[in-house]
């Protein structure tokens, strides 16, 4: 283990132990060896590492892809919203330098505008001192679980209706 693992794993178990740590309301089922390891979390505010695994690869050279970067972003911005509720509308990002296998790609998210039930997230993502992505999360948080929303049955009863004429 190098002197960068040790150190994430140190700012891992600190957090794991500390007292000012704020509840987990949303995504507590995510796979964290896919989605990033909470390393600190306050309102509107996380810290989310992701070191990168072979499962992440896009090819022999040790390109990881897009995807999982993206999905760590997604992750990061739903915790620092922290609604039981929320879910991901839209976004805006960049990637700005490739990661590779091996490397631990640290994101920074911060809720920045808040307007009713709508969250504005700003994510960065760092290997070392590089900044490898940037984006902007707009979220929603629903009064209901998103897949247990009535429009959606609404719309279910819509389509059954349009195929029996």
């Amino acid at each position: 283990m190098d002197n960068e693992q040790i150190d994430n794993e140190l700012e891992i178990q600190e957090y794991n132990n500390s007292e000012d740590q704020v509840l987990r309301k949303t995504h507590e089922n995510i796979k964290e060896e896919l989605c990033g390891e909470v390393i600190k979390m306050e309102e509107g505010y996380v810290e989310v590492n992701l070191p990168t695994i072979p499962d992440m690869l896009a090819d022999e050279v040790g390109l990881i892809h897009g995807g999982f970067i993206f999905g760590a972003a997604d992750y990061a911005a739903m915790l620092a919203v922290n609604e039981r509720n929320v879910v991901l509308v839209a976004s805006d990002c960049q990637f700005l330098s490739p990661v590779k296998l091996h490397d631990v790609v640290k994101f920074q998210a911060s809720v920045r505008h808040k307007e009713g039930r709508k969250r504005n997230v700003h994510v960065k993502a760092f290997v070392l001192d590089i900044k490898v992505f940037e984006g902007e999360f707009k979220t929603v948080i629903t009064e209901k679980h998103v897949l247990k929303l009535k429009l959606l049955d609404e719309e279910e009863e819509a389509s059954g209706t349009q195929r029996e004429k």
